[in-house]
């Protein structure tokens, strides 16, 4: 599996999660509060933040209506509306994309078509694109996105392994530079049951790729579980305040849960280890005290050979290890040894 790089980040097995906080539309059109969602983001420990990039009337029609979860948090009926309420001026974001430069956070975005795409990659000098679920089968924005030669992000919501497969051919065929998945499951919220982390291993396998996910679960439990299992990014919604109007910010972190998912994932991260099994040097101590080795069970004189009445095995571990005992049996003691303690090699002829 090739790691992709982003920035000066390399993406993959082995190196650290790419943990990216999804800002979204949470901004809810306000260019302060985007700004203040970057410097949440960055306070917590995230490696990027993204938005989205898209032009309203290019991407919906007037016929299409809103899912069921965007109705119950804002009432709206007409697609386009609530796509128009929280939009956010594309010059609004070469200043987020600014800002996010000078505290030193990656800025990201989603970009939704070709128009946007342009603007991330020329205006703003994006480093990678990311695409939405709802995107792979957009077979032409795919192509557009892939001949920028950025790195792509494209996340499987909703479909299938053939969707992905289809998907992919189209960027490679179109000269992406590199390309990773995110597992990821279209509803929000996404209840545990519907998250299925196993298929992480079977993209990653199927195509050789870095995978991570894209999660839409409530709390950071399950982020936490795809590290775990070898997620090579996460992408989590967090908002200022969960309370606030709009589509996302019921199901998304408040910043302080935020820095906690950040702060869990590299424990986690630091708990996965090398998988060589070995004792840890923090064992050593405890090594010595808790297992047994051979101890006198009472006053053994020199000359006087080694059998099953003289010997036991009792802890500390600093005489000869257990695994010796026939070996031991039989020998001789070189010195008088007395009673109840740990018997070593050169007390032995």
């Amino acid at each position: 599996m090739q790691p992709i790089q982003i920035a000066d980040r390399l993406i993959g097995s082995g190196q650290p999660c790419f943990v990216i906080a999804e800002a979204g539309i949470n901004h809810n059109g306000s260019l302060e509060r985007a700004l203040q969602l970057v410097d949440v983001a960055k306070a917590a420990g995230a490696d990027a933040v993204k938005f989205q990039l898209y032009c309203a009337d290019e991407q919906v029609s007037k016929a299409a209506q809103t899912a069921s979860y965007q109705r119950e948090r804002t009432g709206a009926l007409s697609m386009i509306k609530l796509a128009e309420s929280y939009d956010l001026a594309w010059e609004y974001h070469r200043i987020i994309a600014n800002h996010c430069r000078d505290v030193g956070i990656e800025y990201m975005a989603s970009c939704f078509d070709t128009r946007a795409v342009d603007f991330l990659v020329t205006e703003l000098d994006g480093d990678c694109i990311k695409v939405g679920s709802g995107e792979i089968t957009n077979y032409p924005l795919l192509v557009h996105m892939a001949r920028t030669g950025k790195p792509i992000l494209l996340s499987t919501g909703m479909s299938t392994l053939a969707d992905v497969a289809g998907a992919i051919d189209q960027i490679h065929a179109n000269g992406a530079g590199s390309l990773a998945l995110f597992q990821c499951t279209s509803n929000y919220p996404t209840e545990p049951e519907a998250v299925n982390l196993r298929a992480m291993r079977t993209l990653s396998c199927a195509f050789s790729v870095p995978v991570g996910f894209s999660d839409h679960t409530r709390g950071h439990a399950i982020s936490v579980a795809a590290v775990a299992m070898g997620a090579a990014m996460i992408e989590k919604h967090f908002t200022l305040d969960t309370t606030l109007p709009g589509p996302d910010h019921a199901m998304s972190l408040d910043p302080a849960e935020l820095g906690e998912l950040v702060s869990a994932i590299r424990i986690t991260e630091a708990a996965l280890g090398d998988g060589i099994k070995r004792p840890h040097a923090s064992e050593i101590d405890t090594q010595r005290t808790a297992r047994r080795s051979l101890v006198s069970t009472r006053t053994i004189q020199a000359g006087e050979r080694l059998t099953e009445t003289n010997v036991a095995l009792k802890r500390p571990a600093t005489g000869i290890d257990p695994r010796f005992l026939e070996a031991v049996r039989g020998r001789t003691a070189s010195c008088s040894i007395p009673a109840d303690i740990p018997i070593t090699w050169d007390m032995l002829i």
